[in-house]
Formats: C-alpha cells, structure tokens, sequence
C-alpha cells in the first residue's frame, strides 16, 4: 500500500479536533504521529461523548477512540521548564508540529516555531488567526461558523439560523492545514530549501474560503445571501422530498437535460410543455409550483422506488440516509469506507475508514487510539535516548 508520507514525524500538541485531525490526515498518509498530551487528564477529547463501557465498567468516550487513532501518546508537561526541554528535543528530530492553542501560548512555553529547528514545518489553529484584532478571543467552531457566515445560511428563511451538525471549520481547518504542510515538506525537501515554515490556518477562514459567490455576489450586487432550506432561489426542481414510508430523497434536476428525463421518470410529459418550466429561468421564476410537483409524485413512491426509477433515468437522486443505512449500504460495503479499528480499550469497533485513497488502493487500517501515556517511555528512549533511571525521574517530579 502506498504512504507517501513515510518517514515523516509528526508532532500533534493539539487538543479536540482541528490540530489533531490535521495530524490524523497527515498519519493516515504514513506519517508517523506522536501526540504530546498533559500527564493530568490529557486530551479533552478523552472525556467527550458517547461513552461506552470497557471491560471494567469504565466509561470510555468513542469520541476519541475515532479522533484518538494511528497515533502514539506521549505525556509531558508543557508548562514545566524540563517538559519544554523535552518537546524541543523531539521537535528536532521531528517535521512538524501541529498545534491549536491560543495564540501567544507556545511563546509563554518557550516551545514557538522560533525556538524550534527552522527545518520544521508548524501547523498553528487558532479561531481568528495569530494576529489581528481578533486573535486572542476564545471560541470554538460554532463560533467561527457563525463569524464566516455559513450559520445565518443554514435552515428554513422564516427560522432562526442553525449550526451545522457537525464541527465543520475544526474539520475543515485541519485538512486545510494538513495540505498546507505536505507543501512545505515538498518546498523544504523536494525543492531543496532545507527549512520549513508555519502554516497559519484559523478556523473561519476555512469556511470562509467555501462561501462560494457569496462574497462576490455582494460586491457586484449589494445582495446579501439569506437562508433557503432544503431549496434554492437560483435553481429547480431541487428538495429534498418525502416519500411514501415518511423518507426523504435529495433530487437535484436543474439542468435542462436532467428535467426532462425526471419528467419522463415521472410520467409527466406535460410538464415539458408547461410554459411555466420550459427553460431553467423559467423553473426558478416558479420553483414553488415545479418543487410542489415533484413532491407529489415522490410521496406516491416509497424511498428505493424513487432512487431507483431516478437513477435509471439519470436523474440524480439520493435517499437521505442515516448511520444505520449508510453502514449497511452495499456501495460503502463494497468501496471500503468503514473499517474496523482494534481499540486498545473497547476491543474492535467499525468507524469511518482513512480518505482519500491512492490508485484505488485503501489506505492501512489505523491502529486504535492509545491510552494517556501508552507510549512515553517508548518514545523518550527511543527518539532521546533516555535511560530507565532518567525517564524515572521525570515521572517522579511530574514532568512526564
């Protein structure tokens, strides 16, 4: 299988999501990741929900048996002066460093890119970036989702705004980052400049940047994006529609070609007729009377029924699936995409499998999401050459 990020190590000082999951992509590339976590608690990923129960009765949070995984734990305490030796000291033998403290902390810890090997490459998240006016606010993804614009575009035009369901700019950032950083590797070691550099990635430029004509839109225009729902104001017939068993199917047949094989899918030629959807402008200036059609066509069909019929019409057309149905999709069966993760914990337990992959060849299943610590010693006498009695003694003045 091919890693083209073997041999690269890569240090994730991160905490929750966006610094870690930019260390998980670079990993589930073949890059080895060391994560550096607090001797007290360690990552706060550890504690968040769903939580199953070990052998023991313990609760565990499956939360970061997926964000934990393909990596090894490393305890040091970084506000210790011995702790910040010791990163620096695995910072030189390292490549990158992914972190996403506020700004200004690794400088207190005397660990920031300018204390560190200049041949390494940084990857620093933050909320609003390293400088500007803005910088040192706290915050979280909501917070940058809703400053980049996307929240007041979510939901029904007469609704409030609504978040996403997920932690989209921590997610969005860290891919983002990670390919950020494999292009610095290629500048330093491909090119031949033999240093890295920092990679400044904040969580609303992320979303920011796939706000499509948005921005455009309103300096062209003067006009101000507003919510939609499930529709869209340039575009129909476009929803998602409810079928028969109370399921909802996205149908996307905006294009002049699409709309006429989803009348014929349909049984209704005369609606290509109709003066009222002969052209796509003419569908957007009475989308409420095009989508109202559809919807009564979809709910006279079960959910497969109408895929199926769309699909062999080539209409696209997609049953809004849930987890279970996604698990149990044939598709994601047969193209891989949930793979089972050997948790150290909680034994072998299926998640989502590494994306994307290379000349249609799956990427190796990670290894499971280590417990605090698993791999101190390993990693400080290994990388540092650390003696049992010295690696002793950090642990017993809380170093480690």
């Amino acid at each position: 299988m091919r890693q083209p990020l073997a041999g690269v190590r890569v240090l994730d000082v991160g905490t929750r999501i966006a610094a870690p999951f930019c260390a998980g992509v670079l990993g589930e590339q073949g890059a080895e990741v060391i994560k550096i976590e607090d001797p007290i608690g360690g990552d706060g990923t550890r504690t968040n929900g769903p939580f199953t129960t070990d052998d023991n009765g313990k609760f565990y949070s499956l939360f970061w048996s997926v964000e934990g995984r393909g990596r090894k734990s490393v305890t040091i305490n970084l506000r210790s002066t011995d702790g910040q030796d010791l990163f620096r000291r695995l910072a030189s033998v390292s490549d990158v460093v992914c972190e996403n403290f506020r700004p200004g902390t690794m400088e207190r810890w005397n660990i920031d890119p300018s204390r560190l090997d200049p041949r390494l490459v940084t990857a620093r998240i933050s909320l609003y970036g390293q400088q500007g006016p803005k910088s040192l606010y706290n915050g979280f993804d909501h917070n940058a989702v809703a400053f980049a614009g996307l929240t007041h575009l979510i939901g029904q035009a007469d609704q409030p705004p609504t978040r996403p369901g997920l932690s989209i700019s921590d997610y969005l950032t860290g891919v983002f980052a990670a390919q950020a950083v494999t292009s610095l590797l290629y500048e330093r070691d491909a090119r031949g400049t033999g240093t890295g550099g920092v990679v400044d990635a904040y969580l609303y430029g992320s979303v920011l940047r796939i706000m499509e004509w948005t921005i455009a839109a309103y300096d062209r225009l003067g006009s101000v994006r507003q919510r939609t729902g499930n529709r869209s104001d340039n575009a129909a017939p476009l929803d998602n529609f409810q079928s028969c068993d109370g399921r909802y199917v996205c149908v996307v047949a905006v294009r002049q070609a699409v709309f006429d094989r989803l009348c014929e899918a349909m049984g209704r030629p005369d609606l290509l007729t109709d003066e009222r959807f002969t052209t796509p402008k003419a569908r957007r200036r009475n989308r409420e009377v095009v989508n109202q059609a559809v919807a009564e066509w979809a709910s006279g069909l079960d959910a497969a029924t109408i895929e199926e019929r769309c699909g062999r019409h080539g209409v696209p057309a997609s049953v809004v699936y849930d987890v279970a149905d996604m698990v149990a999709d044939d598709h994601v069966s047969a193209r891989g995409d949930v793979c089972t993760v050997d948790d150290p914990v909680i034994g072998p337990v299926r998640q989502q499998a590494p994306y994307p992959r290379f000349d249609n060849e799956s990427l190796p299943v990670p290894s499971g999401a280590p417990r605090l610590g698993e791999h101190t010693d390993e990693v400080l006498s290994s990388l540092l050459k650390l003696s049992g009695d010295q690696i002793a003694t950090l642990r017993k003045r809380n170093v480690i």
